[in-house]
């Protein structure tokens, strides 16, 4: 049985703080390229880039893209894959920019570790920061993120759910599994 964690009104909440970080550890907009994982972290960084305009409608734009990792990924050979997604890096590149990583879940690190190998063909960063909706531990590499939605600890044997609407049709995060 699943548990609901977050609803719609959460996710949104969760978001603009995350908005609101980003913006005060860049000190504004300039230079800052959000780069979502797909499948969910795109949607994920375009509604934070959307949210960023909203703050800062003066300010220049945070540009959103997209950063497909799945030929970087370290357990291709033992985990389930996905057809690559094409990268979307906006004009202008990430050279010299502050490059924020989005992703709807951080669990074993796993995927974000393949991401920086996927960054460093793209070009130099300035600094690489990391969002995600969820962070629920269990770490196998030594990565933290910089900006959370929602830390929510749980069993290895549970699943997490992040649901979107524009993928998914409504907006919810839940848990299930581990029962014995």
């Amino acid at each position: 049985m699943a548990r609901a964690v977050l609803n719609q009104a959460d996710i949104q909440r969760a978001l603009t703080r995350i908005s609101h970080e980003i913006l005060e550890s860049n000190r504004g907009s300039s230079d800052l390229v959000l780069l979502g994982i797909p499948t969910r972290g795109v949607v994920l960084a375009r509604r934070i880039a959307a949210t960023i305009a909203r703050i800062e409608p003066d300010a220049a734009p945070a540009l959103a893209g997209s950063l497909d990792v799945t030929m970087y990924r370290d357990d291709l050979g033992r985990t389930r894959t996905r057809t690559p997604a094409p990268t979307e890096v906006p004009t202008g590149g990430i050279d010299g920019k502050t490059v924020v990583l989005v992703d709807d879940v951080l669990y074993s690190g796993r995927t974000i570790r393949a991401a920086f190998d996927a960054l460093a063909d793209l070009g130099r960063a300035r600094a690489v920061r990391l969002a995600v909706l969820v962070d629920r531990g269990h770490r196998e590499f030594p990565i933290r993120a910089d900006f959370v939605g929602k830390n929510l600890p749980s069993s290895a044997r549970e699943r997490i759910n992040v649901r979107l609407a524009e993928i998914d049709g409504d907006d919810a995060v839940t848990i299930d599994g581990g029962e014995d």
